[in-house]
């Protein structure tokens, strides 16, 4: 994976769309990859009608293999979230960060956001921080 500093992520902080550009470029640097059958073949995104149909919401995509829609979020942990992509990238930054971790006040107070939702991306953070591959990359540079 490539290094990104501070400041090139705070390109992404800014603006939602940025975010949800960089964690496509992360997570499928081969293509787009359907998190519900794996194939890495036919997935398209899916845009808006030109005949005044229903406006598709942004970064969606649907797999021509099992037929199911999907965005970069699925099987993630930003999945059945409401919380800005932008958020999230701007909170695993400053749990990963900081010195003396983060607690789910001081992320409310530093994103502006409720203490549920801070408490909620929290606990994500720090879930997939003891998860694969993330979790051998730890214990290999501790």
């Amino acid at each position: 994976m490539e290094k990104i500093n501070l400041n090139e992520l705070a390109k992404h902080f800014s603006d939602e769309d940025k975010a949800r550009e960089l964690v496509e470029k992360l997570r499928w640097k081969d293509g787009v990859v359907c998190p519900h059958c794996k194939s890495k073949e036919g997935a398209y995104k899916i845009e808006a009608k030109a005949s005044g149909g229903r406006k598709a919401r942004k970064g969606l995509y649907k797999c021509s293999g099992c037929r199911k829609q999907f965005t970069v979020t699925v099987g993630t942990i930003f999945e059945s979230s409401r919380i800005p992509l932008n958020k999230w990238l701007l909170a695993i930054h400053l749990v990963c960060f900081s010195k003396e971790g983060m607690s789910a006040h001081q992320l409310r107070r530093m994103l502006g956001i409720s203490y549920k939702s801070a408490w909620f991306m929290a606990h994500r953070i720090r879930f997939a921080m003891t998860q694969e591959p993330l979790f051998q990359q730890v214990k290999r540079n501790g």
